[in-house]
């Protein structure tokens, strides 16, 4: 360890962790050193998406936060949700829309739309696009990816609260 670097704890996907860092090091950069590679650079501005995590429970941009800021708290990144065998309810029906193409942008579209999903219990447009600002697809021109969204969404808002 050399005087610059320094440990950081968190909870990772459900488990206590910890990493050494550095005090510059983005939180993004040490999911990936460390092989959680679902959360993708790509501007490094906050502006793209790409790397969307939960930090808390919020969605957050990966590339801004440094490794140092999730000290103690609750991080969750596409790992977490769904297995290739079992995809969440949302990877689901973007397959089944035929909604991925490269694929670069959904990792951070499903973080969005998670935390939108454990936070609200009612959607309306509105509240839907606050949550999914922010993550940029280049490739589908978003109405297949919405559509798959918005046909979640209207099952959780017709099924009963106790099934969330």
């Amino acid at each position: 360890m050399t005087p610059t670097s320094a440990t950081v704890s968190f909870t990772l996907n459900g488990e206590p962790q910890t990493f050494f860092t550095t005090p510059n090091e983005k939180l993004l950069d040490l999911l990936r050193r460390e092989g959680y590679r679902g959360a993708k650079f790509g501007c490094g501005q906050g502006t793209c998406g790409a790397c969307t995590v939960l930090l808390d429970g919020r969605a957050v941009y990966a590339c801004l936060l440094f490794s140092m800021q999730a000290e103690g708290r609750e991080v969750r990144t596409i790992e977490s949700v769904g297995t290739l065998d079992k995809p969440s309810e949302f990877q689901q029906e973007l397959i089944d829309g035929g909604a991925v193409q490269c694929g670069y942008c959904i990792p951070g579209m499903v973080m969005s739309a998670t935390a939108l999903m454990e936070a609200e219990d009612h959607y309306n447009d509105e509240i839907v696009r606050e949550y999914m600002d922010g993550n940029l697809c280049r490739c589908t021109g978003y109405e297949k990816i919405w559509a798959a969204l918005r046909r979640v969404l209207d099952r959780r808002e017709a099924a009963p609260s106790a099934s969330r």
